[in-house]
């Protein structure tokens, strides 16, 4: 049975950097590439970063129950496509979903074994350098994006772990090791020194241990508004 790990994080708060990076030190994990409405930005290529179709492809898979999960955000569609869990269940892999609070939610209610990680910033401040660094944004957008995050990690308690990208590298590790921490759980065996330590170091991502270090981003988002 493969596990399904579900990635939600703010605009701009480094999630695709983290998830790039685990696709390269992780093996067996499939990740799901999501269909949108929206236009391509920037070098962004069709079937690479997301599947780009029109608004009337979309509502035809929607009408043939096509996708695990979809929403409608700023105007355009964003969804999952069923064909990635049954290709990963096929392969034996593991499947990874790079999707916001709202298809979280939905897929939750589909699988609710799946294992969901939000991640955040380690502030409002740092999360509006970062989407005026990357330079793809108004001024107005930027605005609502930083709106929408404040929002968003207001549902950071539905998440079963919460990690915090303030170093990449540190970051990276931590989700690694829920990953596989969470093959170990799951295999019903008995873990090995090293498993037992990585199963250890998992416990600290867990929501009932991260809702101290979440209160004051969440504080700096209050300011901000």
């Amino acid at each position: 049975m493969s596990i399904v790990y579900i990635v939600s994080a703010p605009s701009g708060s480094g999630k695709s950097t983290l998830v790039n990076v685990l696709f390269k030190v992780v093996g067996h994990l499939d990740f799901s590439i999501s269909y949108t409405t929206r236009p391509p930005r920037g070098s962004e290529q069709n079937g690479k970063e997301y599947f780009f179709v029109t608004k009337e492809e979309f509502e035809a898979m929607i009408a043939a129950d096509e996708f695990l999960e979809y929403a409608n955000v700023f105007g355009n569609y964003y969804g999952t496509a069923r064909r990635f869990l049954r290709q990963a269940e096929a392969t034996g892999n593991d499947l990874l979903l790079d999707i916001d609070v709202q298809g979280a939610a939905q897929i939750k209610k589909k699988i609710p074994e799946a294992v969901s990680i939000f991640i955040l910033p380690p502030g409002r401040e740092q999360l509006e350098w970062r989407l005026r660094n990357r330079g793809l944004d108004s001024e107005a957008v930027i605005r609502r994006r930083l709106d929408t995050a404040r929002r968003e990690i207001e549902n950071y308690s539905k998440y079963d772990y919460i990690l915090v990208n303030d170093r990449l590298e540190q970051a990276t590790d931590e989700l690694k090791a829920i990953v596989l921490g969470e093959r170990v759980r799951r295999s019903g065996k008995q873990p090995s020194v090293e498993e037992a330590c990585l199963l250890a170091t998992t416990r600290e991502f867990r929501l009932d241990q991260a809702r101290e270090r979440v209160q004051p981003i969440l504080a700096s988002f209050e300011q901000g508004r």
